[in-house]
């Protein structure tokens, strides 16, 4: 037998056996029953908007499902009634209410404003005709710390320091203050004299380390770098994205500086910032109100209950109301936003006009008014009686002299009408009741 004729049954055979293995551990790495996967991760700060890409341009026949960590949010079923985000679909949450949004043409999904409880896992599921493919994306969301203008903030560092940690503080690369043992320390134009951004605003915790920002402005947005330097343990750096909310000054005047006059209500609302679960209300330094969690509480101060007794209202979202205002209720309150990472202090000023006060009580005008009333209507019959009388008395100030025009007479003076010889009545008396009554009295 030719050995060539033997050897090709041989090598045909093992050759097909081998191409079949490779064939199949490529399908396999690439998803079982011939599904594509594949997996990405994606970083943003929060605030920002994030967009996952499919990378395809979707068929009308194709389906598009999105999931969050397993709960489906967000789907394109060829059939446009078919459409849903986040609450429309059925395992939606308030999550993402009114937050995500779809790309018709490629089934991409938009998040606008990122949280960081928006941190996880999304899954993509893409069916079109037999095929499928399914993709990943990890998606990390940076925390950042949202504020207004005038507030202060301040960044925790989350540690006790011993007497030989080294604490530094840097924005967008720049020392602005440093705890260095007991003797090193510097903060704003201290650390860098050309740098003016912070002179006067910033304040260190010389136990924890901690940073507060005071009177923030919108040229205080960017990154903050914290860097420990123990020397116990091992080192550690974290970074907080502070972002200032712009808003103008009038909307900012508006939420922050309330008049009113006494008896009306006031609210005074949080505006950014309230995702925090933690907020607490003050008066004077005098604590009023607060929010720990779901749970709320007014006045537990014997001085503030005294002050507001059932005259405060406060809701989850962190809103005070004052009920009733008083003139004493005038003067700043601060809320205080709370989270692990960071607190901000805000500022609200209420100033509140008192109503001018008679000084008497309602019963007191009540009674007068009556009194007046009784005197009017006792001089009208007064005066109806008397002039009705044909005798000497006059209580008019003015009567009609013979050539028609207005005379005075002294009030009560002995007087005698003119008599008409002819029917015994008083020409004068006569004429002064026309007179008056063409001036439009009875």
């Amino acid at each position: 037998m030719n050995p060539v004729i033997f050897i090709f049954p041989i090598c045909y055979f093992h050759c097909t056996f081998l191409l079949y293995n490779v064939v199949q551990l490529f399908i396999f790495s690439s998803g079982v029953s011939g599904v594509d996967t594949e997996e990405v991760s994606v970083s943003v700060k929060e605030g920002d908007s994030v967009t996952l890409h499919t990378g395809v341009k979707t068929k009308h026949q194709d389906k598009i499902r999105w999931y969050f960590n397993g709960s489906h949010i967000a789907q394109i079923n060829g059939d446009q009634s078919k459409t849903c985000t986040d609450v429309q679909c059925k395992d939606g949450d308030e999550r993402f209410r009114d937050r995500l949004k779809l790309d018709h043409q490629t089934g991409s999904l938009n998040i606008t404003n990122t949280r960081n409880t928006d941190s996880g896992e999304y899954k993509l599921l893409i069916s079109s005709g037999s095929s499928e493919s399914e993709k990943t994306i990890n998606v990390a969301i940076h925390g950042g710390v949202f504020v207004m203008e005038e507030d202060s903030v301040t960044l925790h560092t989350g540690v006790e320091m011993n007497q030989e940690d080294r604490i530094r503080w840097y924005f967008n690369d720049t020392l602005i203050a440093q705890i260095n043992g007991k003797s090193e320390t510097c903060i704003d134009v201290q650390c860098d004299e050309s740098n003016e951004r912070f002179r006067d605003r910033l304040k260190l915790d010389h136990q924890t380390g901690s940073l507060t920002i005071m009177n923030i402005t919108n040229a205080h947005t960017g990154d903050y770098d914290l860097r420990i330097i123990s020397s116990g343990s091992s080192d550690s750096e974290k970074t907080f994205s502070v972002i200032v909310i712009g808003v103008s000054a009038a909307e900012r005047d508006e939420m922050k500086r309330k008049s009113l006059k006494e008896g009306e209500s006031v609210t005074l609302d949080p505006g950014v910032g309230r995702k925090s679960k933690d907020m607490m209300w003050y008066f004077k330094d005098t604590l009023i109100a607060e929010i720990i969690g779901n749970q709320s509480q007014i006045c537990t101060d014997v001085q503030c209950e005294e002050r507001f007794r059932d005259r405060l209202e406060v809701n989850q979202t962190g809103s005070l109301t004052i009920m009733n205002t008083r003139n004493t209720d005038s003067g700043e309150y601060k809320l205080k936003i709370n989270s692990s990472r960071f607190s901000i202090i805000r500022s609200f000023s209420v100033s509140v006009t008192a109503v001018p006060d008679s000084g008497l009580s309602p019963g007191a005008v009540a009674g007068i008014v009556v009194v007046v009333l009784l005197l009017l209507l006792v001089a009208v019959g007064v005066i109806y009686r008397r002039f009705r009388e044909q005798g000497k008395y006059c209580i008019e100030l003015i009567v009609q002299n013979e050539n028609g025009g207005p005379e005075e007479v002294v009030l009560n003076q002995t007087w005698t009408p003119q008599m008409d010889e002819a029917n015994g009545t008083s020409l004068i008396g006569q004429r002064l009741c026309r007179w008056l009554s063409i001036m439009g009295h009875p």
